[in-house]
């Protein structure tokens, strides 16, 4: 019986996957929020967010056409895509993601220094 191979990902879970309960456009979307400064291929994209290549050759149109990614350019026949901040929906995306990141963020901090205080006590 062939074993699972683990992914490697470059993020382990961004905070639109956690919202949208591990969705593929949202695992693609953290990644390339996070990873927001270069373009990556297509299969960067599936390698580095989890997502399968097939689901990112899929989820890649539909994210193009609502205006979250754009196509940057072509290395040889490989197309590169990044997150479009320069669109209304895609900067308004990447501060959604931020907010949720921090609020998350705080939440973690107030539990640990809830944490500190008890074991302080005993």
């Amino acid at each position: 019986m062939p074993r699972k191979i683990k992914k490697e990902r470059a993020i382990e879970s961004g905070p639109l996957e956690r919202l949208f309960n591990g969705s593929s456009a949202a695992k693609i979307l953290d990644f390339l929020i996070i990873f927001k400064e270069w373009d990556y291929s297509v299969s960067d994209i599936a390698k580095n967010s989890g997502a399968s290549f097939r689901t990112v050759l899929r989820e890649l149109p539909k994210l193009e056409e609502r205006g979250l990614l754009k196509m940057t350019r072509r290395v040889g026949r490989a197309k590169l895509y990044k997150l479009n901040i320069d669109s209304e929906v895609g900067s308004a995306l990447d501060k959604l993601a931020l907010k949720l990141a921090s609020i998350e963020a705080e939440k973690i901090a107030s539990e640990e220094i809830k944490k500190e205080i008890i074991e302080a006590r005993v």
